[in-house]
């Protein structure tokens, strides 16, 4: 495999390790306010799903950092598609920009891992 797609997918699974701890630890509090542009009742409401989904984007990074550490195309590429039908979802129904920030950094990764 590549160095460059190895890269791409360990920034992946950075990416994914974030939205976990902003899911988390910091939905209520001010970064995670303003990252999901919601306000503090909102957030308090919904803060157990929130939660909930930030430890699918923990599962989706260790199976990312497995797939890089052991150099398993199988798995980088499972869990790669995993966060672009992800990312497409929550462009879908939820914002555009969910797009550009999960499932376009995974679509470079596929073609760079793909390439190599």
């Amino acid at each position: 495999m590549s160095i460059l797609a190895t890269v791409l997918i360990l920034l992946v699974a950075l990416l994914h390790v974030y939205f976990l701890v902003l899911e988390m630890f910091l939905w209520t509090k001010p970064l995670g306010l303003k990252v999901f542009r919601q306000s503090a009742e909102k957030a308090e409401q919904s803060k157990v799903l929130a939660a909930n989904q930030g430890l699918y984007n923990g599962f989706l990074a260790a199976g990312l950092a497995y797939g890089a550490a052991t150099g398993s195309r199988e798995f980088e590429l499972f869990f790669l598609a995993c966060v672009i039908i992800a990312g497409l979802y929550g462009a879908a129904t939820v914002n555009k920009r969910i797009f550009f920030v999960q499932a376009l950094p995974a679509l470079l990764a596929v073609g760079a891992l793909l390439a190599a």
